[in-house]
């Protein structure tokens, strides 16, 4: 025999291999010990062996568990939370990189576009460092950046090959998770990109054996940077089926002291984000976007169809960033989520130029995006998932003409948002008829009246209205909580008892008392999200509710009257306005039309009573010729917007629609006008246009 020395343990035990002749063959003593169910393999000692020999041991304990042979003949596999995945492999696009492990993918067996055709794959058997979570305040780990930069660069946008291999439960209990959370699958594959780049020569690529896809495994490269570790799974625990390169990968960037093994530290790098922070420190950035022509930056996340998070490298900064003039349909709108999903497609996470012209008071900068030489907002344009909004002027939109013909593409194939676009006639506030474009139409009923034209209104006939409903009537209302056991915060949705009909609504609350409930007098406002009335109520007059109750979106949608400037409440003839809009909608108890002619994000999330997307609109009563719009400009209680040289045509013809109405006022001094002109305010009043030279 021969003896080969590997070691020796704390009592100076020697460790080593025993090797005997079989013929002409060489056999390892240990190793054919334990192929035969006749010993067990030891970590501690199988440490001072070299790997593959190391490897060998370990899988030959391994088969004779799954065969029960000899002394694992009563074997039984522990539980394991990971199951096999076969013949699901495909090909596809990489949309984005999440992590150093971590990829999306578009399937390329799903049409281009579909919200569906993304496969998000964790690679199979490597952890790399975490990103960490801004909302948690979480900071990413050391070489997470790095890592995900590394990919970000070597496959965004390229080709791939999915070899899917296993899923795993993860419960709340495996990471650190939000209250509440349930069980998810994580599905594990290998992704394959099919002909290495410039300094991949360390990692050979592979040949189609053995059903295993041709070219370099993404996780190998990520495990010869350094920028991740091989995780050592559990017996019968489901892993790579390239497991043994990805050992081979990882002791090579041991041995080189590459990236997390190394002792430097990863470079140290601060990013001001500015989608976190107040919308005053956005506009003090401003003239340094300004003064920079195009500005390259990253696509962080496509947060809609035109509105995006941006980083910019040049001044480590990120940003929210919106198409100027290009709107795109609002989350839980038919077609917003395929235009999310093109402008995954195009450019998530890719290489980008902006070119900033200003920014609104939510601090989103408003600019032009180029991807190469593509304008980005023709992209989707043409594809029918977004219209011009040019209420400001289209002067200031750079290209705006590249624009306009990208829309007008999509009109003429009738694609998508404008599948029932007819160019004709369509009535507007007054009663007259003008050629424009299709407008939505709402069949509504007004459930809540607030000062200056706004109003809320409820869908007639939508489903939701119903199913909500249906589930607050099958509601078992228990008794007022005990005090301390239930302690709703802002923003929180609960059940609130309206104190006019004492009926229970959903209601989110808009204030509550410092600190913890204290006696259950204590009052919370509170705003009824399905019917757009506010109001304070005692403790004892709320409720928690069931999650899948609270999670559908609220009925009640504010509105506005389109073209009009209404008093205020609190300003002369405002109370009246008030009145009057309450006695024709609320009072009337009538159904109307709500021709929707824009939307007004600028509101943001809804917070409360008179927050959130207004919808701007011309209602009509369905027994009615003229709108409200146009009467409440009869009755002297608004006047016409100011009217602006660039107005788009619909707009124009609209306002001449209902000028007719606000000047019978001013004739018989009805209202508002019972002084004569009011044409004195600066903001609102037209310039007089100068007499020409004679």
């Amino acid at each position: 025999v021969r003896i080969v020395l590997e070691g020796v343990d704390k009592f100076n035990n020697l460790i080593g291999s025993v090797h005997y002749s079989d013929g002409e063959a060489v056999k390892d003593l240990g190793l054919e010990l334990v192929e035969n169910g006749l010993a067990k393999y030891v970590e501690w000692s199988a440490n001072m062996m070299e790997e593959e020999a190391k490897r060998k041991l370990k899988a030959a304990e391994l088969q004779c568990k799954k065969n029960r042979v000899k002394m694992w003949a009563n074997y039984v596999p522990p539980a394991t939370n990971s199951k096999a995945i076969h013949d699901q492999n495909f090909t596809g696009k990489v949309v984005e990189v999440v992590s150093g492990d971590c990829v999306v993918v578009a399937d390329d067996a799903i049409p281009y576009g579909s919200p569906t055709a993304e496969r998000r794959v964790n690679l199979s058997s490597i952890r790399c460092p975490r990103m960490g979570n801004p909302r948690r305040e979480e900071k990413p780990a050391p070489y997470a950046r790095e890592a995900r930069e590394f990919l970000r660069q070597r496959l965004i946008g390229k080709q791939v090959t999915v070899q899917m291999e296993y899923s795993r439960k993860i419960t709340p209990t495996d990471g650190p998770t939000t209250s509440g959370a349930a069980d998810r699958v994580m599905d594990f594959g290998s992704v394959f990109i099919p002909s290495p780049a410039k300094g991949d020569s360390d990692v050979v690529a592979a040949s189609p054996a053995g059903g295993q896809p041709a070219g370099v495994n993404i996780a190998e490269l990520i495990l010869t940077r350094g920028f991740g570790n091989v995780v050592r799974h559990r017996d019968f625990e489901e892993r790579s089926n390239h497991y043994d390169a990805l050992l081979a990968a990882e002791s090579r960037a041991l041995s080189a002291k590459k990236g997390i093994h190394s002792a430097k530290e990863s470079p140290a790098m601060h990013v001001t984000d500015l989608t976190v922070a107040v919308a005053k420190k956005a506009k003090d950035f401003l003239p340094s976007l300004q003064r920079i022509r195009r500005i390259p930056a990253v696509v962080e996340y496509v947060l809609s169809g035109h509105r995006f998070k941006l980083y910019i490298p040049k001044l480590t900064c990120s940003i929210a960033f919106a198409f100027s003039g290009v709107r795109c349909p609002g989350r839980g709108e038919p077609y917003s989520d395929e235009a999310i999903s093109v402008m995954r497609r195009r450019i998530m996470q890719r290489d980008v130029e902006i070119e900033v012209e200003t920014v609104d008071r939510t601090g989103t900068f408003l600019g032009s995006m180029w991807e190469g030489r593509t304008n980005v907002a023709t992209v989707i344009l043409e594809a029918g998932l977004a219209k011009m909004q040019t209420s400001f002027g289209a002067d200031r939109i750079v290209e705006a003409h590249i624009l306009e013909n990208a829309e007008r593409s999509a009109k003429n194939q009738k694609l998508k948002i404008w599948e029932n676009y007819v160019e004709g006639e369509e009535v507007v506030n007054g009663g007259s008829t003008v050629e424009t474009k299709q407008k939505e139409t709402l069949k509504v009923v007004v459930t809540e009246v607030l000062g200056g034209g706004k109003f809320y209104v409820q869908t007639v006939g939508d489903q939701k209205v119903a199913s909500i409903q249906n589930q607050l009537a099958s509601l078992s209302l228990k008794d007022a909580p005990i005090v301390g056991s239930f302690n709703p915060k802002k923003g929180d949705i609960v059940l609130a008892q309206f104190s006019l009909d004492n009926s229970w609504n959903r209601a989110m609350i808009v204030n509550q008392p410092k600190g913890a409930v204290q006696s259950p007098e204590e009052k919370f406002e509170v705003f009824y999200i399905d019917y757009g009335n506010q109001e304070t109520v005692p403790y004892t007059a709320i409720r928690p509710i069931d999650p899948s109750v609270s999670s559908a979106p609220g009925l009640a949608q504010l509105c506005r009257l389109a073209y009009l400037k209404v008093p205020s409440l609190e300003e002369d003839f405002g109370p009246e306005a008030g009145e009057y809009l309450h006695t024709v909608t609320l009072g009337s108890g009538k159904e109307f039309r709500a021709v929707v002619e824009e939307r007004d994000t600028s509101g943001g999330k809804v917070k409360g009573q008179g927050t959130g997307t207004e919808l701007v609109v011309t209602l009509i009563a369905v027994d009615d010729e003229i709108s409200v719009n146009a009467a409440m400009l009869q009755e002297g209680i608004a006047r016409l917007e100011k009217r602006r040289k660039w107005e788009p045509k619909y707009k124009q013809a609209a306002l001449d629609a209902l000028e007719k109405f606000q000047e019978e006022a001013r004739k018989s001094r009805t209202g508002i006008w019972q002084y004569g002109d009011i044409q004195s305010d600066d903001e609102d009043s037209v310039p007089v246009k100068k007499p020409g030279r004679g």
